[in-house]
């Protein structure tokens, strides 16, 4: 099975799917964030392997105790993906944090400035 098929493409969304919900109701830990998303899912064509890729709304802190008990509660999030999702094998998931819509906030409010800066040039000089 190629990496990019159309089975594999499946398998990262229905993987992400119910990760999603299994993040958002079944995980009791106060240290997940509960404005927690799962941004994409990569798993390897030979199901062993996933890689989760998580974004977290808040500050730093909050992400990183996020990961953290992503990363403790990895067992049963495993053994929930296997209860809902039919595969051959059940992929062992590396939570990772995703900081690019962060990123993207960071460069849109950047660009605003600029171009608010750039108009108030113009008006002055008018």
């Amino acid at each position: 099975m190629r990496k990019n098929s159309i089975k594999n493409t499946r398998i990262n969304m229905e993987v992400q799917r119910e990760l999603s919900e299994i993040i958002r109701s079944g995980i009791k830990d106060p240290r997940i964030h509960p404005m927690t998303s799962v941004v994409a899912v990569e798993v390897t064509p030979d199901l062993k392997y996933c890689k989760a890729y998580i974004s977290v709304l808040g500050d730093e802190e909050a992400a990183k105790a996020t990961v953290e008990g992503l990363r403790s509660a990895s067992s049963f999030v495993r053994r929930e993906l296997a209860k809902r999702v039919n595969l051959r094998n059940t992929p062992e998931i590396r939570f990772i944090l995703d900081q690019s819509i962060e990123y993207g906030v960071n460069m849109s409010r950047l660009i605003d400035e600029v171009t608010r800066d750039l108009h108030d040039e113009e008006e002055e000089g008018l």
